[in-house]
């Protein structure tokens, strides 16, 4: 049950410091944590396989410019919700799939795709096509300001913060889609699967050496093909309430977006859209009160926001490859194809 979990403070700084540096040896992370290595490692270990806490590759900064993100929402008969879900869950296009509170939508999910012309075969000949959808929308992110990579726990201060710094390679963008070969897409599903990976499973995973496996990373997130990031359950970041907020904005003022509601310690996905609603944002709250004064903040801080619908999400059937139970606990992954 998920009451029965306990995490620690120390759980918590390893998970923010993931956050920050996902592939980090135990090494350089002990002294900032203060423990030994091998303490972080059983550390990692319980959390990994109790599914408190996962490390995956997802696509990096590179993507925004050759492949294509969209948001579908989908109704159905209420009775037919969960097997729906399960059922999109098996579809590598779909990377996130949710349950909705009843409202327009039943399911939301996130869709990533190489390409515009991938997505609508995926929406309308996939999805559209099972007969228990009865209606769709589906929009595209023109700019993502916000995601899940740069989300963070918050339980590290600001000097054990620098010490981490910046990982430099993964916020370039140089890398195309289109210069991938057998050998990248093999190591890039292998480490969707577990971002940790070291660089021998890799290497055996992908049929080469362990260097050439090491260089060819480098290369991947070097030119922002590939980025990493560290998901955890509700009981670790403590907000188990996801909402989903569409409005709309002056386009004049949409760019602005970034400097405002992404500021915000809560925002975990944050988009301009496609469509009359053309801001979406997500939020993980710590209950459902904290979702008006959220939107209250939110449009304070942008006046010219106007929000036309909340999406409250009940529970997270998949995120970004990765199955999660009720309480939002992996148990397992299945195939995304976003490269």
């Amino acid at each position: 049950m998920l009451d029965s979990v306990t995490v620690s403070e120390l759980d918590l700084a390893l998970v923010h410091a993931l956050q920050v540096r996902p592939r980090a040896a135990w090494t350089d992370l002990a002294p900032l944590l203060g423990v030994t290595s091998v303490t972080l490692a059983r550390r990692w270990e319980r959390l990994a396989e109790e599914g408190l806490a996962w490390v995956s590759a997802v696509p990096g900064p590179a993507f925004s410019h050759g492949g294509c993100t969209a948001f579908v929402f989908l109704r159905c008969a209420p009775a037919a919700r969960e097997r729906l879900a399960a059922q999109i869950a098996e579809l590598p296009e779909a990377a996130t799939v949710e349950l909705l509170a009843p409202g327009r939508a039943d399911l939301m999910l996130d869709v990533l795709a190489p390409d515009l012309a991938s997505v609508h075969r995926f929406v309308h000949e996939q999805l559209a096509a099972l007969p228990e959808v009865l209606d769709l929308e589906c929009v595209f992110a023109t700019s993502l300001y916000a995601e899940g990579s740069r989300w963070r726990l918050g339980s590290l201060d600001a000097s054990q913060l620098s010490v981490l710094g910046r990982p430099g390679p993964a916020d370039q963008a140089g890398g195309s889609l289109g210069d991938l070969n057998t050998l990248d897409r093999a190591l890039l599903y292998a480490l969707v699967r577990e971002g940790r990976a070291r660089f021998t499973d890799l290497a055996d995973l992908a049929g080469t050496s362990a260097a050439t496996a090491r260089r060819r990373l480098h290369r991947l997130t070097a030119g922002g093909i590939v980025g990493f990031r560290c998901d955890v359950a509700p009981v670790v970041s403590g907000l188990p309430v996801s909402v989903t907020f569409r409005g709309r904005a002056p386009a004049h003022d949409v760019n602005r977006l970034h400097r405002t509601l992404a500021t915000l310690t809560e925002c975990r996905l944050l988009a301009a859209v496609t469509g009359s609603d053309n801001v979406l944002a997500t939020f993980w709250l710590r209950d459902m009160g904290a979702v008006q004064q959220r939107e209250t903040a939110a449009c304070a801080q942008l006046p010219a926001l106007s929000i036309t619908e909340h999406v409250v999400g009940t529970r997270t059937v998949k995120r970004m490859r990765h199955l999660l139970d009720e309480a939002g606990r992996r148990t397992g992954v299945r195939p995304i194809r976003p490269w």
